[in-house]
């Protein structure tokens, strides 16, 4: 196992190294501060779902869901689209960088803090009610934005449009020490439930024969998984097929069941990806796409070879 993990760090650093330093030229102060941005922003983003997306699918005994069921990518551009809306494109655009970091991941934590909240107490635990409650708010929120997007003024709806797709080519410099901090400390704080996972990937009932606080622990992990989710969505954009393409591989790779080397293989899968995507964007499409195009449509098809596999 330690072999595999080994050979996806040696790809991981290549890819990084290749990134950094290709086609540098003399230029060595003005394009390397701006690709290792690049990178640290894809290294935040790329843990954040890969991780994530494990979590929820040992919770949910289900590998074909992601967490972007419960509806956050929807809420996210909800909030974007009621700012424009209300305020103006200006307003967005002017709108100090932190601020509005902190305000779209506190709106998405207090969606998620109420959804878990009002479900926990009034359905008995019951997760599988909870995707399916997250599931319509998703598509209400998808419907409220799309009508408010259809009455704004077509100059401020690309604004709006701009935040519908994930992009590495332009990223803020202010959120990535606000993104680093807050990734470093629900990291920390997840370390304690690595240990319980191995076991939660046998079922509910087995978790709790085996002495596992089953509703207390999985409370907290969905709350992990929504920090997590949010972050990377405001850093970047919402990128839909990435944790569902990323873990799926690391699964099939790695061929283990232990998640300490599967949340491994996963960060290191999930820079791969979006590395050689970033680098597919500014060398081969010349930054006419954006890298949640490319990994959509591939994560698309991956989706569809899943269902078909699992229907045979």
């Amino acid at each position: 196992m330690k072999a595999k993990l080994i050979i996806l760090a040696t790809i991981t650093a290549a890819m990084i190294s290749l990134f950094l330093f290709i086609d540098i030229g003399g230029y060595w102060d003005y394009v390397l501060p701006r690709r290792i941005n690049k990178i640290i922003a894809i290294i935040l983003t790329g843990s954040s779902i890969g991780v994530s997306t494990i979590i929820f699918q040992t919770i949910t005994n289900n590998k074909i869901l992601t967490p972007n069921i419960i509806g956050l990518d929807s809420l996210y551009m909800l909030i974007q689209t009621i700012v424009v809306f209300i305020f103006g494109a200006s307003t967005l655009t002017m709108m100090n960088s932190n601020i509005h970091f902190l305000i779209s991941v506190g709106l998405m934590l207090v969606f998620s803090a109420l959804l878990y909240t009002f479900l926990f107490k009034r359905e008995g635990q019951n997760i599988y009610y909870l995707l399916l409650v997250g599931l319509i708010m998703g598509t209400l929120f998808s419907s409220v934005s799309s009508f408010m997007q259809i009455l704004i003024d077509p100059n401020e709806f690309l604004v709006v449009r701009d935040s519908m797709f994930a992009s590495f080519n332009n990223v803020n410099t202010q959120l990535l020490f606000i993104s680093s901090v807050s990734v470093v400390l629900i990291g920390l704080y997840f370390l304690r439930f690595i240990k319980y996972l191995d076991v939660l990937s046998l079922g509910k009932e087995q978790a709790i024969n085996l002495g596992v606080s089953y509703d207390a622990i999985v409370k907290r992990l969905l709350m992990i998984i929504a920090v997590l989710v949010s972050i990377s969505t405001a850093l970047v954009g919402p990128i839909t097929f990435l944790g569902l393409l990323v873990a799926n591989i690391t699964y099939h790779f790695m061929g283990t069941y232990q998640h300490k080397f599967l949340f491994a293989g996963s960060i290191f899968i999930s820079i791969i990806s979006l590395v050689g995507a970033q680098m597919l964007v500014e060398r081969v499409f010349s930054f006419s796409t954006s890298v949640s195009v490319i990994i959509n449509l591939v994560g698309g098809l991956y989706f569809l070879y899943l269902l078909l596999k699992e229907s045979k």
